[in-house]
Order: structure tokens, then C-alpha cells, then sequence
């Protein structure tokens, strides 16, 4: 299945030019190999309204991507907000992707219980919240990737304002 893609990385120092997007470059290539057309990408600072900006962006109708995923921004510290803003775009929830990234990653390192990623709908486009890390991410993307293609193809052919 071929389907559009969006990356938000959500690094503070990622947006200021002071740290490579690493988890980004991964994500990518992860998105291309799953049968992504094209991927567009977007360093945020660790800010509500900018990743909200960005997450609408993406999916608005004019030019909205299937899919967009998120890298970082999903840990517990004061600047991890990306959940919130990602809660503030979507119309509706898909919690059973990240519950199946945590439960997944739980087989991996306990610290996987300190993710607060979430998952959702805006419009047609499904959102996902990645870890920061690299390596987090390929290990993420492989638990949500048998899943992917069923779940685009049914917000891609629901009729109505989705029919692709």
C-alpha cells in the first residue's frame, strides 16, 4: 500500500540546529520501506502551540498526509508535552496504538511504562506519538507496522470526506 507521510520531531535543541534529527532520519526510512510516496519532515521546539501548528498542518485538507508520526516529547519531564498537543488536534482517539507500543516495549526495557504517547484522528489523517530515541523508534515502528496498512485503507475508504 503506497500512502503519504509526515515526521514532527519535537526537540528543543533538534529546532535550534544544535542536535541532528537522528530519530527523524529513522522514521523516514522506517515510513519509505512501509510503502510511504513521500515523507515531509519538521523540527519543533518542545511547545504546545508548535506542535499542535505542525500536527494541523499536516492534516489539513488541502494537503493532508495519511499519516503523521511524532519522535520525542513522550517522556515525564516538565517539556514533554507532545501529548498534549497532540490531544488538542485530535478529533478522535486510536489508543490502541500506543498501548500496543508500550505493551510491546515493556517485553524491551521496563522504562517503556513511562511513555505517555497517545494516538488519534484528525480529519483523515491518523497520528501517532513516537519516543525519542532512534533506536525506541525502530523498535516502535515494528510493533505498529503489521497494523498500518489496514488502518489507513479504512480511514482512506470510509466514503465520504475520506474516500481517497
Amino acid at each position: 500500500m503506497s500512502f503519504t507521510a509526515a515526521v514532527v520531531t519535537v526537540s528543543d535543541k533538534g529546532s535550534r540546529g544544535e542536535r541532528e534529527d537522528n530519530s527523524g532520519d529513522t522514521l523516514e526510512r522506517l515510513l519509505k520501506e512501509a510503502g510511504a510516496e513521500t515523507v515531509a519532515r519538521e523540527i519543533v521546539a518542545d511547545e504546545i502551540k508548535e506542535i499542535a501548528k505542525a500536527l494541523r498542518h499536516f492534516s489539513e485538507r488541502g494537503g493532508a498526509v495519511d499519516l503523521i508520526v511524532t519522535t520525542g516529547g513522550t517522556g515525564l519531564t516538565p517539556r514533554d508535552v507532545t501529548p498534549e498537543a497532540t490531544l488538542s488536534v485530535i478529533e478522535r482517539q486510536a489508543p490502541g496504538f500506543a498501548e500496543a507500543i508500550r505493551a510491546g516495549s515493556m517485553q524491551i526495557t521496563p522504562r517503556a511504562m513511562l511513555s505517555r504517547a497517545v494516538s488519534g484522528i484528525r480529519g483523515c489523517t491518523l497520528i501517532l506519538n513516537f519516543p525519542g530515541s532512534p533506536k525506541a523508534c525502530e523498535e516502535s515502528f515494528a510493533i505498529v507496522r503489521p497494523a498500518l496498512g489496514h488502518a489507513l485503507e479504512m480511514l482512506g475508504s470510509t466514503g465520504g470526506e475520506c474516500a481517497r
